[in-house]
């Protein structure tokens, strides 16, 4: 009798034992599931990889602004995520639409100058392009740069779904706006922007090409009014008279 409650005992313990690590098993399975599910969400709604290695860049094109007739030509080359440029955008830029745009001094144009070191800044740029689709260039360009914090690549990994909220506001088709940005339909445009400010010798952002001068930085209104004025004034200059051939 003695024998056979020791055989039960033991019995019992190794189903015990048995069923403690089909419960841990499934404790395993359950928590790599939900890893595997919070990660999908995580990732949901998120713009694909740049493909910048695999497309040609196209013609360099930029954004206007103002009357292009204008009798000073200026040419901004800025990245989206730069702070430097937001800076000059939300700071600086008011002033000089209001005061040299919007007054017909000078023809503004923008051209993407995306980072590598920033990992959103190019899918802000399809932002910005999708957007010019619907004529709404110039609003997401502000609204990129005025809530740059909550989207940059050290706030989220997930740009679009800040990108979509601000399409909402300006009045987008977002079903169109979502298409063009997933399918990186102006990523040619933008590289081909890019190329333009390589050629020019940008080499940070903001850079600007006010004139015949290529500035960098975020440069103060009154600076940036001083370069319109030097450039006006080169312009507005007679030619130096030919030199005469000595007989």
């Amino acid at each position: 009798m003695g024998a056979g409650k020791g055989s039960g005992s033991r019995v019992v313990k190794k189903k015990n034992a048995a069923q403690s690590r089909g419960f841990y098993v499934l404790l395993v399975l359950v928590l790599v599931a939900g890893g595997v599910w919070i990660g999908a969400k995580a990732t949901q709604g998120t713009a694909p990889a740049i493909r910048e290695t695999d497309v040609t860049p196209g013609p360099a094109q930029g954004y206007q602004l103002g009357d292009p007739k204008a009798p000073v030509q200026v040419i901004e080359f800025a990245d989206f995520e730069c702070p430097a440029c937001g800076q000059f955008s939300t700071v600086t830029e008011p002033d000089v639409r209001a005061r040299l745009i919007q007054t017909g001094k000078v023809s503004y144009r923008f051209f993407d100058f995306p980072l590598a070191q920033h990992r959103n800044t190019y899918v802000a740029s399809l932002a910005a392009a999708c957007a010019n689709d619907q004529g709404k260039f110039w609003p997401m360009h502000d609204a990129l740069y005025l809530n740059q914090p909550e989207w940059s690549t050290e706030a989220t990994r997930d740009p679009l779904k800040y990108f979509l909220k601000y399409a909402q506001q300006l009045g987008l088709d977002q079903t169109a706006f979502k298409q063009c940005v997933t399918e990186q339909r102006h990523l040619p445009t933008i590289l081909g922007n890019k190329k333009e400010g390589e050629k020019v010798g940008v080499q940070s952002t903001p850079t600007f090409v006010i004139g015949k001068k290529v500035i960098a930085g975020a440069i103060s209104y009154d600076e940036f009014r001083a370069q319109v004025d030097s450039a006006a004034a080169a312009a507005a200059a007679p030619p130096a008279p030919a030199a005469k051939k000595k007989s």
